[in-house]
């Protein structure tokens, strides 16, 4: 209500000064307070008077001066000489005229005499109050409009501030708090991150039942820092803390504590938490905190910046000197390395939790968590997908299933099965299937003994990896690509394992040399790939015999403001060895890669051939061509109309006459059913 009356009031005051701004435009453009009769000089009055053309006059004093109108005795015709032309005249005739003169003795007496002289009609008139007004209307109208104006403007600012439009209301906080009708994510809605989950639980039983754990000495953490890759479920999990929790929940973004203003961030950091200690106990969620809690003194300009302040004053609220009681901070980010250390200390941040990537396990209740609205195949296997998608986060699951369902639609299909969900895959790690793209047959055939090369050094080096499949589909940037997957999740990996994967990804360029006598463009992802690997075995792992177990690289990522201008920790000459070892390492899978197809060419033409002729194999085809030589007997070839279209003309074709088709399998049936006619009965 308060705030309805507020705008009500605004906008009446609103329209008072533009219609007293309209008052001022009519008065400055006609002027004489509205009076029609035109201006003249004083000299020319008092000419007027001598030569007996004024009739009648009046004097009134205004505004510390004396005003005389009159009439005269015949038409005149008067020069506007001073003032606005308003309508372009410079001269006019009227019967009436109006002029101003001093207010002192000797001009009174003059005139005075003049109108007596030649009989004039003499008037005098007390001084109008209007006068007075409009004079002081014109004097501070402009201030005024300038002082509303500027009200008007704070208060928008202000409403940015989150505190309903007030003025000077940008310093107040942004915190929302959660409405726990609205939110219904719980625990049980958060699949395959139990451990983490159950840290959290631990926060919000303290928060409803503080004694049990006060009763023995414990004191629960300050903060919890949420930390992980992007996708993990780090906003989701404080999203159900919001829904289990029985205590207010303020939720923010690292971002809205920063504005234009200095020290807006700060201040906001300080009403937030005012906020929170008046509701205690509660608990605040600050989403991507590496927004403002960056390392201090890692800024490229000058250090005394707004971000940094807004950073103090949080750790002041967090740990300082006033304490922070019955508060809880929950924070998430992806970039914890570059975090100010002091943020990370215990007292603030407590409990650092990892959210990781899910293993098997978790990937599988993930699914089935995100599968429970979607209608599923019988030959629909979670445990299966879950296999199949190794290093996915909980986002990238979500966005297969969502993105089968899409596939299942554009088929037609009433339920999700096996095909839509390997298609959808195919998707999310390539991109959509470029059906359309104009190949040459030279190129699609090094494509196809491409692929086979990496398909023979994977089905031969398969003691870490299976090869799933194989496809000369162009996806994305691919031309084709070969998926291998672990045999079962691996945290370490060995020496053997990081060559081998070497020795695949050389297995395309390797096969282009031996069969076409060629090196072409498209192993460029592979070498990147390679180099990459062979790289942090030398400089991250210390798998160089001959540089040994040292480190000279870190693994973390970069941070302009911490790491620029800093020089190698090593020297020029452990530089050109650590080129060397890597240089090494790739001619030493190269040549193992080489030795293996050679060795098994005719497993390898087999292999490309069948590419060129099914463009897709999956694993069970793989394996029959590698050991039986020949293609499954049970082999499905199936496409559809709509995807095998090269145009969106084409496929919009297909689909038509396949609706037109069901339309016309229909019609029999309802042809069938007669309807009754009114004389019939049941």
């Amino acid at each position: 209500m308060n705030k309805k009356g507020n705008g009500t009031v605004k906008t009446t005051l609103y329209y008072v000064l533009v219609l007293l701004a309209m008052v001022m435009v009519v008065y400055y453009f006609f002027g004489n307070g509205g009076s029609k009769s035109p201006e003249i000089e004083y000299s020319t009055f008092t000419k007027q008077l001598k030569d007996g053309d004024v009739e009648s006059f009046t004097v009134q004093p205004s505004n510390g001066v004396y005003r005389i109108t009159g009439k005269y005795k015949s038409e005149q015709t008067i020069s506007n000489d001073s003032g606005l032309s308003v309508f372009g005249s410079t001269s006019s005739k009227s019967t009436s005229f109006s002029t101003i003169i001093l207010p002192n003795d000797s001009t009174l007496s003059e005139i005075t005499t003049l109108a007596s002289d030649n009989s004039v009609k003499t008037q005098i008139e007390q001084e109008s109050n209007s006068g007075i007004w409009l004079s002081l209307l014109v004097s501070f109208l402009p201030l005024v409009i300038i002082i509303f104006f500027f009200y008007m403007m704070m208060g928008q600012q202000g409403g940015g501030g989150g505190g309903g439009g007030r003025v000077m209301n940008f310093g107040k906080s942004k915190a929302k708090e959660a409405d726990k009708k609205a939110n219904r994510v719980r625990f049980s809605d958060v699949a395959g991150a139990e451990e983490e989950k159950q840290e959290l639980v631990e926060v919000v039983e303290f928060l409803k039942d503080p004694r049990r754990f006060s009763a023995l000495g414990a004191r629960i953490p300050a903060g919890v820092l949420l930390e992980g890759p992007p996708g993990t479920g780090k906003t989701l999990l404080a999203k159900a803390v919001a829904g289990e929790a029985g205590v207010p929940f303020y939720s923010i973004s690292g971002s809205d504590f920063v504005e234009m203003f200095v020290g807006v961030g700060a201040s906001r950091v300080r009403d937030l938490f005012e906020t929170a200690k008046k509701n205690a106990p509660a608990i605040i969620f600050i989403d991507e905190i590496d927004a403002v809690g960056r390392q201090r003194g890692a800024g490229m300009g000058g250090g005394h910046d707004e971000r940094e302040q807004t950073l103090n004053q949080l750790l002041v609220e967090m740990d300082g000197f006033g304490g922070n009681e019955g508060v809880i901070v929950i924070a998430a980010t992806n970039r914890s390395d570059v975090l100010d250390p002091a943020l990370l200390r215990p007292g603030r941040f407590d409990r650092q939790i990892l959210v990781g990537r899910p293993d098997v396990k978790g990937r599988e209740a993930i699914l089935r968590v995100h599968a429970k609205n979607k209608p599923l195949a019988n030959d629909v296997d979670l445990k299966v997908v879950a296999q199949q998608t190794p290093g996915f986060a909980g986002a990238e699951l979500e966005n297969v299933l969502n993105e089968a369902a899409l596939v299942a639609a554009r088929r037609n299909k009433k339920q999700i099965d096996a095909s839509d969900i390997d298609e959808a895959e195919d998707r999310v790690i390539a991109g959509p299937a470029k059906k359309d793209r104009v190949i040459s047959k030279r190129e699609r055939e090094m494509v196809a003994y491409h692929e086979a090369g990496h398909t023979i050094v994977g089905l031969v080096l398969s003691r870490a990896r299976v090869v799933h499949k194989v496809t000369i589909i162009p996806r994305g940037r691919a031309g084709g690509y070969m998926i291998a997957l672990p045999k079962e999740d691996q945290m370490l990996m060995t020496k053997e394992d990081m060559f081998e994967q070497i020795v695949g990804l050389l297995g395309g360029r390797t096969a282009e040399e031996l069969i076409f006598n060629v090196q072409s463009t498209g192993a460029s992802n592979d070498f990147e790939q390679a180099t990459a690997l062979a790289r942090s075995m030398v400089t991250e792992y210390g798998m160089s015999d001959k540089l040994g177990p040292v480190q000279y690289e870190g693994n973390h990522q970069v941070f302009v403001g911490r790491d620029y201008g800093q020089t190698k920790a090593y020297s020029e000459q452990v530089a050109y060895e650590i080129d060397t070892e890597v240089r090494k390492i790739l001619v030493d899978a190269h040549n193992k890669a080489r030795e293996i197809i050679q060795t098994y060419h005719e497993k390898h033409k087999l292999i490309a051939e069948k590419l060129l002729e099914f463009e897709t194999l999956d694993a069970k085809a793989i394996k029959s061509l590698f050991e039986e030589g020949r293609m499954p007997s049970d082999h499905e070839h199936s496409e559809f109309p709509s995807e095998k279209a090269q145009t969106y003309e084409e496929a919009k074709r297909a689909l038509e006459e396949k609706d037109a088709q069901k339309q016309a399998e229909q019609k029999p049936l309802d042809e069938d059913i007669t309807p009754l006619d009114e004389d019939d009965h049941l």
